[in-house]
């Protein structure tokens, strides 16, 4: 049964890493333009294992500005994270202490959109299967990252190559993964509009959280949408 679950959940993650795969190369390039060894880039990816935030803090590093600005700048592109695993947590609640630490440090974008959904549909979220699915993104980002670094001289600018709009594409799609739900169209305007003001007044990355939170706020205030209908239109 838990082998099963593993490799449901590693198969199902595939195609995840398939598309996210050259974010890890990008990110293994733009580190070693930036100082970093190929060794320091692959192990921040084992540690910090975060995508946006990694770019995010590679491109500080070069700034030479204060420790305090890079750890809170991550942090505010890395806020959704305590709103991902707000919204999951019912699932695991039959998760071990130990198990829930490592299924939260494996958190990615991808693996918060198929867990809700697995979870909404009533199947179980075990954790071989979460396991499986978290993997199969974790191992080969690490692996890619290496790559990056490696070939990252020989690639010049990864902008001249215009893989820089890679991330902006990939959250697009997630994003409109959940295009069915309730006030859909509404919370992701008013995200939108809240965070291209805050780009504007207060700068990057903070605009991340403050049109994110403008959004939560939204649907706090909206009221529920017809659950069993949603459930329906989702399935259709």
């Amino acid at each position: 049964m838990s082998r099963s679950d593993f490799t449901v959940g590693a198969l199902k993650a595939l195609p995840v890493i398939i598309s996210a795969g050259p974010f890890a190369v990008l990110f293994g390039a733009v580190a070693v333009a930036n100082g970093q060894t190929v060794a320091e880039a692959a192990l921040m990816s084992a540690t910090v294992y975060a995508g946006a935030s990694q770019l995010v803090g590679i491109e500080l590093f070069g700034q030479a500005v204060p420790m305090w600005v890079v750890v809170l700048s991550i942090l505010a592109v890395n806020f959704r994270h305590i709103l991902y695993s707000a919204a999951i947590t019912p699932f695991m609640d039959h998760f071990t202490l130990p198990q829930k630490m490592l299924s939260f440090f494996l958190l990615t974008d991808p693996q918060f959109a198929e867990t809700l959904a697995r979870g909404e549909s009533g199947r179980s979220v075990s954790f071989p299967w979460y396991l499986g699915f978290g993997a199969m993104i974790y191992v080969p980002w690490v692996a890619m990252t290496a790559v990056g670094g490696l070939v990252g001289k020989a690639m010049g600018d990864p902008a001249d190559w215009g893989i820089d709009v890679l991330l902006p594409i990939y959250f697009l799609g997630l994003v409109l993964g959940f295009r069915k739900r309730g006030n859909f169209l509404l919370i992701v305007a008013v995200s939108a509009v809240v965070s291209v003001i805050a780009q504007h007044l207060i700068g990057s990355p903070w605009h991340i959280s403050v049109g994110a939170l403008a959004g939560v706020l939204l649907a706090a205030l909206l009221p529920l949408p017809d659950q069993r209908a949603e459930r329906e239109e989702t399935i259709r």
